[in-house]
């Protein structure tokens, strides 16, 4: 059911486009907002207005807000490419190939890693929201690596308050554009959403704290293979802080990458890997680490960049 929503327009909001003001007033996404506006269902002092009118402090403003989407659940299908590093009663560990999400989501149509352990019959442990049962982290849809999803209730609980108390081990290999100076470092940046609402996240004063530590591994002429500690786990967080420095990942023209050097490596999406995992096992307490090995688009972009040097 549609809920109806009339109030004035706050006097700290004067001046501001519209699809703004709504994103700012009712939690909405700067795009969300316009789509609201684009149905017509928002009213200024009565009239409909587009979503680059200004508003102005004491106005009039009635928004019909639509009701909130049904969750996404997961699809049971296998998906091709995503093979198990290692599995027991508790946990299973997975290679995650290119394009593919963690879990579904509100707009995300594509295959996932839950539905795709689902579609392999796997049994997943039935704690947290319906559409991401299991999911103890993420990986963005176009990063591959190393990923460990909780089978057991038991595993799923230890393994949370794990990552979130970070006593989980996780090493990414990145190839950026350029050479880190200094070659060994730590960036220490506040990361929220991006200003512009498009759904890139940024480097922002009063975000969420954030700490990565990068090592180089190999410097070639055009880019640098890094090792990437992380410290916290905010989403995009590797590619915000390589961007930040101006070493943004090799593909990633979402955050600023140089395409002419991306199609020259053949790099269709950010070069970013999860290579290790560890962790205590949740119920054995064992000591446990796991590698993925590069995808084949990885392998050959790496290796063509080396010729290069």
């Amino acid at each position: 059911m549609a809920d109806v929503r009339s109030l004035p327009v706050p006097d700290g909001l004067e001046g501001e486009r519209v699809d703004a003001a709504l994103a700012r007033l009712f939690g909405l996404s700067r795009s969300r907002a316009a789509d609201i506006i684009a149905a017509g269902d928002v009213l200024l002092d009565g009239r409909t207005v587009a979503k680059s009118d200004r508003v102005h402090g004491g106005g009039w403003l009635e928004v019909t807000l639509p009701p909130p989407p049904a969750p996404p659940r997961p699809v049971a299908e296998p998906v091709p490419g995503m093979t198990i590093l290692y599995e027991d009663d508790d946990i299973v560990v997975v290679a995650k190939p290119v394009g593919v999400a963690a879990h579904p989501t509100t707009g995300w149509t594509g295959p996932t890693v839950l539905g795709g352990l689902l579609g392999a019959g796997h049994t997943v442990a039935t704690s947290g929201a319906a559409e991401r049962q299991g999911i103890v982290h993420r990986l963005d849809a176009n990063t591959t690596g190393a990923m460990v999803v909780a089978k057991s209730e038991v595993a799923y609980s230890r393994l949370k308050r794990a990552f979130k108390e970070r006593r989980i081990d996780k090493r990414y290999h990145a190839l950026v554009q350029g050479h880190p100076d200094p070659f060994r470092g730590t960036v220490d940046a506040p990361i929220d959403r991006h200003p512009s609402g498009d759904g890139r996240f940024a480097v922002v004063a009063g975000g969420r704290p954030s700490v990565t530590h990068y090592d180089t591994l190999e410097a070639f002429r055009a880019a640098s293979l890094l090792e990437i500690d992380l410290e916290t786990g905010r989403t995009h967080q590797i590619r915000v802080h390589m961007a930040a420095i101006r070493h943004p990942c090799v593909g990633d023209l979402l955050y600023g990458a140089d395409p002419t050097l991306s199609e020259r490596l053949g790099v269709r999406r950010q070069w970013l890997h999860a290579i290790r995992l560890g962790f205590e096992h949740p119920t054995t307490g064992e000591q446990m680490e796991f590698e993925a090995p590069y995808p084949d688009d990885l392998a050959r972009s790496l290796e063509l960049v080396a010729a290069e040097s």
